[in-house]
């Protein structure tokens, strides 16, 4: 048995079973690869794939239980790495995050800003996307960090950890009816049609648990996954603005802005990583930059608990700042 093999059949499975993707991925031959299977799986005695001809349909459930373990030790070979970085090169390495855009626009560059002073030989990548591929992505070992709010159902393989509470506001222009009102409401924005994040990003889930608690359905007619686009719809009379409070900024002078915290609860946004991962000192340094209570004997602690339950319950007790 071969590390070479492991890696193949892991990423064959993250490739979808398209082994001409995996081989292109991994600068080799498509030969090589169905090779390397076959050896394992005789070696092992089990089919790991199913097969119909010359192609992979699925994995076999002796195969997921290999593939399960199999990317354990890739994750623990990766984590010697840097163990070995560490010693070697301190100060230098790699960090990929993945995030959103109302993350990476708003709360992230003057945090990146002071790390890359920091750490000018750190080479540092932002990938976005949807809390699915985020959480795919730090899972699979693509990414180190996963930096979401929405859908945290879908990081039980990943360490999250809260960071920050954050609100809402309501955006219109200013000659707009709902900037006359004091104190807005949940029936008062049912009125408009209302421009928002799409379901799935940034909070979104809050809004629609909020307009159903009060029984109206909110009129959604346009969504994004930009702050800003939802911004540009709103200028152009679109509808209501209903957007993260962080998102707004000194450009925003020519809307109201309605501060919507009492309408809609906070939501909580959460940095994480895979479990077992071996974290640089700079990747400790990011986490206290990105939130400042996450100092290391903290994180070590978290790392320790076995149940995400268990993190929830360490952090129970600690006030997070609001944004």
């Amino acid at each position: 048995m071969k590390l070479q093999q492991l890696r193949y059949i892991v990423e064959v499975l993250n490739n979808n079973l398209n082994v001409s993707a995996t081989a292109e991925n991994l600068y080799t031959s498509q030969p090589g690869i169905s090779k390397q299977v076959r050896m394992l799986e005789d070696e092992l005695g089990i089919q790991v794939f199913e097969r119909s001809g010359k192609h992979l349909t699925k994995v076999t459930p002796a195969g997921k239980e290999v593939i399960r373990y199999a990317s354990e030790i890739l994750g623990k070979v990766e984590s010697i790495k840097a163990i070995a970085c560490q010693y070697t090169q301190p100060d230098q390495g790699t960090l990929n995050i993945a995030t959103t855009h109302t993350q990476a626009r708003y709360a992230l560059p003057d945090v990146i800003q002071g790390f890359i002073k920091r750490y000018p030989k750190v080479s540092l990548h932002m990938h976005q996307g949807t809390p699915t591929q985020i959480s795919e992505s730090v899972a699979k070992g693509k990414t180190d960090f996963a930096i979401a709010t929405e859908a945290l159902h879908l990081y039980q393989d990943l360490i999250m950890l809260p960071c920050y509470h954050w609100n809402r506001s309501v955006i219109v222009p200013k000659e707009h009816p709902l900037a006359n009102i004091k104190e807005i409401s949940i029936a008062d924005i049912a009125k408009y049609p209302i421009v928002t994040y799409v379901f799935g990003f940034t909070g979104r889930s809050e809004l629609d648990e909020a307009f159903n608690s009060a029984g109206f359905k909110p009129n959604v007619v346009f969504t994004a996954t930009d702050a800003d686009v939802i911004k540009t719809y709103v200028r152009l009379g679109l509808g209501v603005g209903v957007v993260a409070s962080m998102a707004i900024n000194e450009d925003d002078d020519d809307f109201c802005v309605i501060d919507a915290r009492h309408i809609f609860k906070s939501s909580t946004t959460s940095i994480g990583f895979r479990k077992g991962s071996f974290l640089r000192d700079y990747m400790y340094d990011f986490m206290v930059r990105f939130a400042p209570h996450l100092n290391r004997p903290l994180v070590e602690k978290a790392i320790q608990l076995k149940y995400n339950a268990e993190v929830s319950q360490l952090f129970k007790d600690i006030e997070l700042p609001v944004r």
